[in-house]
């Protein structure tokens, strides 16, 4: 008979029921100690760089819903309905109220991200966050988001709403792709519907318009886009297309600039030119100063040569020069004249002309004399 008890499960049974026990118990100790513990501290924590909502707006909504908090016994204090006023903000996405048996209040707020700024077509300015809700605008901080403008037919009714046109809904993931990617992230300032409905992105680089058409199959369309920035853009330059179109999956149709569009460029074009020219002047400037070096270096050692050969031959430099002009030969005419009649006095005068002639003459003189 005692082998047919499961002893297996009455111990299992035992176990559950000491557990629950334990919990009643504690349960009861924590509603005592309650009872005796006042609030003591406030402590308010909320995270990320946004700053929609401040502490004193929260401290507001906790005297609103509760009153003064410091003081109080924490029975008194209604946690659930604190964290149920907190969510009824439209700038938090969640909150976390919690105490411990010290008398501390900690409140933890998540403000809501947004990723898209809309301005509608009637003039209605609103946010939509990274959950794909509709938020307000907030009078202490401006979020730092793409813009979306144009034909866009989303109304908001001032309160955290979800999104109804489809045209929206291309515009949140739109959004949120861009966001997500660093690249487009840094690219893309800009989003505008069409008057065909068709997205169109304005980029920081480039005067052309990106036609996305809507968000379908959004993650190919950008691969495109950015082989087509690795691939034509460097060949073509920046300016050469007004239109992308990326509507297509498999292909991308271009629209040619016009000469207006083409000749925005052309500064560019003409400070790479001057950049190269600058350069190639600098050394075209350094090959002409050392050929002018070279130049007056020979023509030293030229002016040295002559001055040996005319203390030796003093004949050679007066008879024929051909370089000569009419005004030089007749002087040396006349010398050779004297130097017949008066043997004596050519040796004694000609050396001394002849140094001064081969000074201020030319260098033919003595090179072309046989």
């Amino acid at each position: 008979m005692l082998k047919r008890i499961n002893w297996k499960a009455i111990f299992k049974g035992f176990a559950w029921l000491t557990c629950l026990a334990g919990m009643v118990v504690l349960m009861s100790f924590i509603e005592i100690k309650k009872q005796t513990v006042k609030c003591t501290k406030v402590e308010i924590l909320i995270p990320g760089a946004d700053n929609f909502i401040e502490r004193e707006e929260i401290d507001a909504i906790l005297k609103q819903s509760q009153g003064e908090l410091v003081g109080r016994s924490l029975e008194e204090i209604n946690i659930h309905q604190i964290e149920k006023a907190l969510k009824s903000n439209p700038y938090i996405a969640f909150a976390k109220v919690y105490v411990d048996m010290d008398g501390l209040i900690k409140i933890e707020v998540k403000q809501r991200e947004p990723v898209l700024r809309i301005l509608n077509a009637g003039g209605q300015d609103y946010y939509i966050d990274s959950d794909g809700l509709k938020m307000p605008m907030s009078p202490n901080f401006t979020a730092d988001v793409l813009v979306a403008t144009g034909n866009i037919l989303e109304g908001f009714g001032g309160k955290v709403d979800t999104l109804f046109t489809p045209m929206a809904g291309d515009l949140y993931k739109t959004a949120l792709f861009i966001k997500k990617d660093t690249l487009w992230n840094a690219q893309i300032e800009q989003i505008f519907v069409n008057d065909k409905s068709d997205i169109e992105l304005i980029p920081r680089v480039g005067n052309q318009r990106i036609i996305l058409g809507n968000a379908d199959s959004i993650a190919t369309k950008m691969n495109n886009l950015l082989a087509f920035y690795k691939q034509a853009m460097p060949l073509v330059g920046w300016g050469a297309y007004k239109t992308i179109n990326l509507k297509y999956i498999n292909q991308i149709v271009c629209e040619k600039n016009d000469t207006t569009g083409i000749k925005k460029v052309t500064p560019v074009l003409i400070d790479s030119n001057a950049v190269v020219k600058s350069s190639v002047d600098s050394v075209v400037q350094s090959a002409i100063n050392d050929e002018i070096k070279k130049a007056a270096a020979e023509a030293n050692e030229v002016k040295t040569v002559p001055a040996v050969k005319s203390s030796t031959t003093v004949k050679k430099e007066v008879v024929k020069p051909k370089t000569a002009t009419a005004t030089d030969i007749k002087p040396i005419i006349t010398k050779e004249k004297t130097a017949e009649k008066t043997p004596s006095k050519t040796s004694v005068t000609t050396p001394a002309k002849t140094n001064t002639t081969t000074k201020d003459k030319t260098k033919p003189v003595v090179a072309n004399k046989r």
